[in-house]
């Protein structure tokens, strides 16, 4: 039994729920409010940083990119042409690339930031960095994610999925951000009509359905974000 330590609107535990559901495995969620630091959670990472997986009574596997690995050691074989990570060395280096674009760059420049300023300091105490939104950065990521939408759209146009031919984790990595920022009405949608399609086609998906039907608290998602013909 899986057993994940997340936040629901945090782009990278989304990124490991989508995995997770792409494999058919099932998992316990513990929304984790790391901003507190708690001892127990700080035995399992002492970064205190999210997503933890526990599977089992193993040992925790600490961090994104590190569960991606274990999912696909551990499960993906079993799914065949269905397999997430590509099968060509050359090609799963491109896929690892754009994870760590889209985990990393995107977070940093756009989803990181209106995650952070718009939901978890609505729940933050003021002493751990709660509090209102930063109107200076929330206007330095609607200006940065322009073009990464582009950049979406560049490689959905020249590439069957983002990484190529198949669905892949750099797929579920870009979508996992977009889908945080588009409930907070913060995608404009008509910077890329490709990259519009292209995410159109993942949160068709069964495994998105969880992801659509969650919500903040005190604040109700776009119009976009649970309407698949958007």
């Amino acid at each position: 039994m899986l057993t994940l330590y997340h936040q629901p609107f945090s782009p990278a535990c989304r990124f490991v729920r989508l995995a997770i559901s792409e494999h058919n495995a099932e998992s316990d969620l513990i929304v984790e409010p790391f901003w507190e630091r708690r001892p127990e959670f700080l035995k399992l990472n002492p970064a205190g940083e999210l997503p933890v997986l526990v599977e089992n009574d193993g040992p925790p596997i600490v961090g994104a990119r590190a569960i991606m690995e274990y999912l696909d050691e551990t499960r993906g074989y079993m799914q065949e042409s269905r397999r997430l990570m590509p099968d060509h060395p050359e090609k799963r280096a491109e896929m690892r690339r754009l994870v760590d674009w889209f985990l990393d760059k995107f977070d940093r420049e756009v989803g990181g930031i209106f995650v952070h300023e718009k939901v978890f300091k609505q729940d933050m105490p003021q002493r751990c960095g709660g509090g209102a939104p930063d109107s200076a950065m929330l206007r330095a990521a609607r200006a940065n994610i322009r073009p990464h939408l582009r950049y979406i759209g560049y490689l959905a146009s020249i590439r069957n999925w983002l990484a190529g031919d198949r669905f892949s984790y750099a797929d579920l990595a870009a979508a996992s951000g977009i889908s945080c920022v588009d409930y907070l009405g913060e995608v404009p949608w008509e910077e890329d009509e490709t990259a519009k399609t292209w995410y159109a086609r993942v949160k068709s998906r069964p495994i998105f359905r969880p992801l659509l039907n969650e919500k903040v608290r005190g604040m109700p998602p776009s119009r976009t974000y649970a309407d698949l013909d958007f």
